[in-house]
């Protein structure tokens, strides 16, 4: 199975699907994860928030032990919570992932919130910087932000970070967004790309069921393809192994216009629990 990549903006290359974890934890996010990787994933996404770091790190230890995979095949993904915003405390909170991954680097770290009322999310971005020099993380980069947030997070830092995960669905599509990322040279990651975490229309459910049936895979697959064809990286969980395999096999046919016309008329407006100008998780 061929799984295309993309090269950041600071010259690493990223698969273009991803593997999340929210949700996953103790033996069942080892389980999970390991599976994954020998399903075939090799971009793996956690958060100190989703208290699975212990679980997420060692499973791709003991895959590399097993020589399933090697330790630079494998993009690990964490991400600073907002407990943890402002230089020092990301600092600290760097090291405490490392400690809890029990690995030497994190080869993505990412701001999981702005959280713009603490206006603190320049200061901790400098503090990534600082520990990308000192090889703690590789690439660094944010979750969330709006494209004002963006522009000024580049402005102060002189640093353009090299993803911004955000929350995309045909509901949800941020095509203005999504433009503002490929301006600026940021690849878009896509959280809950199936609309998980609050669901997705009838509507939605309805078209995406009729384009699956017409290319002959699966509702997922239908929506998944949705995104990479646009060039998003879509970061999908299951702890399910066929269900994994199945989600990775989204790169073996293509949508056509009149799908994306569909999938044109489903956009609406964000969630409130999710705006990141007011969302707060500490």
């Amino acid at each position: 199975m061929s799984i295309p990549s993309y090269r950041l903006n600071d010259g690493y290359e990223i698969p273009g699907i991803g593997f999340g974890t929210a949700g996953l934890l103790e033996e069942d996010g080892y389980r999970a994860v390991r599976s994954a990787i020998d399903v075939g994933y090799r971009m793996i996404d956690t958060a100190m928030r989703y208290g699975n770091e212990v679980p997420v790190g060692r499973a791709i230890r003991d895959a590399v032990a097993a020589g399933d995979v090697t330790r630079d095949e494998i993009t690990l993904i964490s991400k600073l919570p907002g407990r943890d915003h402002g230089y020092d405390a990301a600092r600290a909170s760097i090291e405490g992932s490392l400690e809890r991954l029990g690995l030497e680097r994190i080869d993505m770290y990412l701001i999981h919130w702005p959280l713009p009322r603490l206006n603190e999310y320049v200061n901790s971005f400098k503090a990534m910087i600082d520990a990308r020099a000192d090889g703690q993380i590789g690439s660094v980069g944010v979750c969330n932000f709006t494209p004002d947030y963006l522009r000024r997070l580049i402005a102060e830092t002189g640093v353009t970070p090299a993803v911004n995960q955000i929350q995309v669905t045909p509901d949800l599509p941020r095509s203005d967004w999504r433009e503002v990322h490929a301006e600026l040279g940021i690849v878009t990651e896509a959280w809950s790309p199936l609309g998980g975490l609050h669901g997705i229309g009838d509507d939605t459910k309805e078209v995406f069921t009729g384009i699956a049936e017409e290319h002959g895979v699966g509702f997922g697959q239908a929506m998944l393809r949705w995104h990479t064809q646009q060039g998003t990286v879509p970061v999908v969980k299951s702890g399910n192994p066929d269900r994994q395999r199945e989600n990775l096999d989204v790169f073996g046919f293509d949508l056509t216009d009149a799908d994306f016309e569909r999938a044109a008329t489903l956009a609406k407006p964000v969630h409130p629990d999710w705006d990141p100008e007011t969302h707060e998780e500490f």
